[in-house]
Parts: C-alpha cells; structure tokens; sequence
C-alpha cells in the first residue's frame, strides 16, 4: 500500500510511488482496513450474513455489525519489517473459506481507496474550477486598473513584458560617468600632491627647489635660465680668481648673476601659479561630474517613484496569471489522471491459497511455552518469596545477626525423649545441645537456666523438657520449674496436677516438698505452674522468687525453667535477670531476624547472661546447609547407650578432667 497524494497536491508532478516507510500511515491503514466501512464490501460481496446465519446463527440472517464483528475477530494484520507490504491472516475452520475471505478483505480496501480517491478527486476539480473563475475575474479587474494608471501617471512602457521601468541613466552610463570620476580623482590627487611638495621646498630650501621644479613640470624655459645662471656662475668664480674684486669682469659677473636670479624667481612662480591653476581646474571638473551624476540619479529615482503603483499593479497582474496558468495545468492534469487507472496507491502482491495444515492451536508450541514459562513464573516466585523471608535459615544467619553463639540444631517432628526413650533418633542432637552448654558455662556453680523465644510456638517448651530429659538420663538430679503462668504446658506431658506449683509456693500456700513432684524419670523432678491469682501478675519478681532460685540451687544439680515469650509479657526478662544462663530457641523461618535480634537485647537490657542460641525445627533432608548435623546424629551417634555409659560420659562432659574436656570439645 502506498499513500495518495493527497486530495488536489498542487503541482504537476504525479505522487511518487516510492516514498519512504511511514508507520503512522500502515498503522491508520490497519484502522481502515478493519473499518465496518471496508468490511461490510467484503460481507456484501460474498454473502456473509446468510452464509454464516445458517452455519453459525441457526439458519437466522446475522445482522451486519454482527457480521463485522466476527470478520473481525478472524481477520490478523501485520507488516513486513521496513516495508510497505502488508499481510492480511484470516482464520477459518475451513482453508477454502479462509482465502476467500483474505482475498476479497484485499480487493475491498483496494475499492475503497479507489473509490475514496476518485470522490475526493472530483470534489477537488470541481473546487479548483470554481477558483480558476474567480481568478479569471480577479486578473480582469486588475488590467483594467494597470491600464488606468499608465493613463493618469504618463508612464511610457514600450515593453509589455516588463514589470519594472526602464532607467533614464543605464548601466552604460553609470560604468562611463565612473570611470570618468575614477580619471579626474586620480589627476587631481596627484597634482595636488605634487604642488603641496612644491610649496613646502619653497619655503624650506628655494634654491634646492629652482633645481627639482623643471624636473617635475618639465618646463624648457626654466631649464635654460637655470643653465645660464650656472654658466654665469662659473665665469664669476674664474674672473674672482684671475682679477680683483672692483675688476669690470668680476663686476659684470656679478651684474649677470642678479639679473638671472630675477628672472629664474619670476619664471619659478609662474610655474607654480600655472600648477595651481591646473589643480583648481581638475577639482572644478570632479566637482561638476559628481553633481551631474547626482542629478541623474535623483531624476531616475524620483520617475521610478511616480510610476510605483503602475509597476506594482503590473507586477501583481503578472503573479496572477502565472498562478492562473499553472492551475489551468493542474485540472487538465487532474481530468487525465481521473481516467487512468490508480494501481499504485493499492497492488495485492500474493493471492491467499488455502492452508494445507492447521494454522492453530500449535500444541508442541504451546507446551513448550507452558513448561519453560512455568519453569520461570516458578523460579521467579521461589526467588523473590527467598528474597522476602528475613526468618532464620541458617547458623551463620544467627551468628551474624545475633553476634551469638549457636549451641545446638534440632531437627524437624522432635517428640518428647522422656516418652522417646534414651536410643531416640533426636536424642544426640539434645546430648550435642547438653555438652555444648556444659562447655559455655564459666563456672561450675552456674546450675540454673531459663529457656526463652522471642514469640510463641518456637519449641522452648519442648527444648527446655527435653534438655532436661537427657541431663536427668545422664544421673543428674534435675528439676523443671514451669515458669510459663499464664500458658502452662508441662504438667500434660508428664501427666501430674497442676493443682499446686510455683504459685502456690511464692504466695506461701505450700511448702517446696509440697509442689515438687515426681516424674517417670528417677533424677527429673517437676514443679508445675499452678493456679495464677489475678492480682499476683508481678509475683516472678518478688524476693520470695529469689530466695526459691538460691534454695533450688542447693538442692539440684541443674534447674530448668521454662518461660512465656520475651516479647510478649515480661515474665521472661524477670527470669532471665534471676537465674543464672539463659537460651534463646529460635524456631527456623517462623519469625524475621529483627524480632529474635529484639529478644536478645532486651535479655542483654535485663543483665541476663545469654549462653547461645537454639536452631529448632529444621528439616535436615530438604536444607543442605544442616547436611552435616544430619549425617552425624543419623550415622555415627546413633547408637545404643547403657546407663553407666551415659554416666560416665555425662561426668566427663561436665569438666572432670581438662584433658578430657579438651577432648570431647574437639569431638563435638
């Protein structure tokens, strides 16, 4: 497809089929081309509305925008790259029907745009025949007024064709009034210069002047004078020389001299007066010519002036005809051209054939579109859910972001070693967990440790009993405080009351033999929670807490106690600032760094003495980075122990020995 060349361009020249790619153009073409106006040709000239009211409307006529609306559905339009080809795609259950409906969409444009073009062309011809009458009258009543200047200006113009007036001073004249003047300024210059040096030897050196001046003016008479007068003189010198001063040669000599002298003065201002004269005479004739030359000028402008409004009158009737002339061309252009056939503005370059194979749907594209764009929808969800998940993933994330030290990874689906047994497959990775507390306390005196989270459901509870499990396993005297009083859990685990415990020993309602009880362990002792007053929120902070935490001491070996979440209530903090080691439990990708690094500072706010940290919750077979403490707990930890095996390595464990503790620290 190619551009018209407008409605009536005004010039001669035809459009040029070849004009460049013009997007703007192809893409309001697509428009047309889609247009109902293009469209209901194609639906009139194969019928559409009957042929696709039976085949798709149960026999009922289709309307025609109804019509147009599923041509138009049917129907793709593209481009050639850089080009002015374009590709008409229509796509139909039958091949047939889908070149018909291709070709017959191009054949219809290209009638539109002839029959677009051919309208537009008459409404144009018949505006510029409109304008060529007017003009007509216009250049008419222009001559008329051309023709009454000349009369009342007196304008003689002997050439019709000119439009400017002839000048009474012509170039010829110009260029000889020029060279004349160049002529007389040159002569008058020179004179000038010359009688100005004259004058000045004259007043300077009249001597040395009567000398120069015949060589300047070349005049015969003083150049005889002055030989005379040399003559003389040298008959005066050589009489002076022979004779006396009072000798009548000497005497005539000098009489000769004088007599010379006079005559070569009167002779020296004659030629001065002469070269005066002449110098006058040369400013006299420039004068003369440059006032003639001025004269003309003025004549000729000032006829130039009076005869203005006839030329310029006669200028515009000539502009009118051109245009006049160039229209009459152009409808006699366009009347030709309205005859010819226009086969370049639309050429249909192929014909549609009729597809051999199904166009759609390409199913092997289609699934492998499918699989590589799930495969990146899926990636790109995994990356960005990564990139927002600020929990804790692995040791060094804690290490790094908590600047503490990590005593011990639990693995996922962790049960209760106290039901599990001692040969429990979790049981190493609290024995690991155990050794490595024993190897951070800094005294052997620190036996009392509260277990804290940051929120709930990271597993404290279960550490803190299970911990204890493998202490009390190992022949420690062990006893769990559950400190949690608002949520208590324990008391269900080990199957005791929580009818009495701690509670009821701080309000001293019972004694320490009343609310410790025992549990199926023979060293695991359990004080329960117990029921909390309302009005005893505070009582985890009252000196009777104290004095039971330096009792406990005394009693046990070690003492647990589990604690609500930090960040919650703060029953946490009071217990982390009483006893002595406190662990953070921190339960893997559950909560955001920011929160577990919250928790330790308000441990740290306390004075509380934080050990390390407790990765709960991981899932060994899915995350590599816990490959290793998998491997270790499943392989060559995993074995049957006898009690006094556990004891034995609980004692050296607990620091015995410096060589021994050296040693299971180099193991673990």
């Amino acid at each position: 497809i190619n551009p018209d060349s407008g409605v009536i361009p005004m010039n001669t020249m035809p459009a040029s089929a070849g004009s460049g790619y013009d997007p703007i153009f192809i893409q309001t073409e697509f428009q047309k081309m889609q247009s109902e106006v293009v469209l209901d040709r194609v639906i009139r000239a194969l019928d559409l509305n009957n042929k696709w009211g039976q085949k798709y409307g149960g026999g009922i006529p289709f309307k025609t925008e109804d019509t147009v609306q599923w041509l138009k559905n049917k129907m793709g339009l593209s481009v050639e790259r850089n080009t002015k080809l374009i590709d008409i795609r229509v796509s139909s259950d039958d091949p047939n029907e889908a070149a018909r409906l291709a070709n017959a969409i191009a054949q219809a444009y290209q009638e539109y745009r002839l029959d677009l073009w051919r309208s537009n062309t008459l409404v144009g011809i018949r505006a510029l025949e409109d304008k060529y009458q007017q003009d007509e009258e216009n250049i008419q009543a222009v001559q008329t007024n051309v023709n009454r200047l000349r009369e009342e200006l007196h304008i003689i113009d002997l050439d019709p064709n000119a439009l400017t007036p002839s000048p009474t001073l012509t170039a010829g004249d110009m260029a000889k009034y020029n060279d004349q003047r160049i002529q007389l300024e040159n002569n008058y210059a020179q004179q000038f210069t010359m009688l100005s040096q004259l004058k000045d030897l004259q007043k300077t050196n009249p001597v040395a002047m009567r000398d120069v001046l015949p060589r300047m003016t070349e005049d015969s008479a003083l150049a005889g004078l002055l030989d005379k007068w040399h003559m003389a003189l040298q008959s005066y010198i050589s009489a002076t020389n022979d004779y006396g001063p009072q000798s009548p040669e000497v005497l005539r000599g000098q009489s000769m001299i004088r007599e010379l002298d006079h005559e070569i003065d009167a002779s020296v201002n004659g030629v001065m007066v002469g070269l005066e004269s002449k110098v006058n005479a040369l400013k006299a004739s420039l004068d003369n010519l440059t006032v003639t030359l001025q004269s003309a000028i003025s004549n000729d402008l000032a006829e130039a002036k009076r005869g203005q409004p006839y030329w310029e009158e006669k200028r515009k009737q000539a502009n009118m005809m051109e245009l006049h002339k160039l229209l009459q061309a152009k409808i006699t252009n366009e009347e030709t051209d309205l005859g010819i056939p226009k086969t370049t503005m639309v050429t249909t370059v192929n014909y549609a054939q009729p597809g051999k194979g199904p166009d759609r749907p390409n199913k092997t594209l289609n699934i492998v579109l499918g699989v590589v764009v799930g495969l990146l929808v899926g990636i790109g969800l995994a990356f960005f859910i990564e990139y927002l998940d600020t929990s804790v993933k692995t040791i060094d994330d804690v290490e790094r972001a908590l600047q503490a030290p990590v005593l011990g990874v639990i693995p996922q689906d962790t049960g209760y070693l106290i039901d599990e047994g001692s040969e429990s497959q979790h049981a190493e990775a609290y024995r690991v967990l155990r050794t490595n507390l024993l190897f951070s306390r800094k005294d052997d005196k620190l036996n009392t440790i509260v277990v804290v989270s940051a929120g709930a459901g990271e597993g404290k509870s279960t550490t803190t009993l299970n911990l204890a499990t493998v202490f009390a396993q190992a022949g420690h005297r062990v006893l769990i405080v559950d400190s949690d009083l608002r949520r208590p859990t324990l008391h269900k685990v080990l199957q005791v009351s929580n009818g009495i415990g701690l509670t009821n020993y701080l309000l001293k309602q019972n004694s320490l033999e009343e609310v410790i009880q025992r549990s199926k362990v023979p060293t695991l002792d359990l004080m329960a929670s117990g029921k909390l007053p309302s009005s005893s929120m505070n009582i985890l902070g009252s000196a009777q807490m104290k004095e039971m935490i330096t009792e406990l001491k005394q009693r046990y070996d070690y003492v647990f106690f589990d604690s609500p979440p930090i960040m919650g209530v703060s029953d946490a903090a009071v217990l982390a600032s009483e006893v002595d080691m406190v662990i953070q439990v921190i339960q893997y990708r559950r909560y955001p760094q920011p929160m577990n690094i919250r928790a330790k500072q308000l441990i740290e706010k306390v004075g509380g003495n934080l050990v390390g940290i407790v990765l709960n919750n991981i899932n060994m077979s899915q995350d590599e980075s816990y490959y290793y403490y998998s491997g270790y707990y499943h392989g060559y930890y995993y074995y049957s122990k006898a009690d006094e095996e556990q004891n034995n390595e609980a004692k050296t464990q607990a620091g015995e020995g410096d060589t021994d503790r050296t040693g299971i620290k180099q193991k673990y």
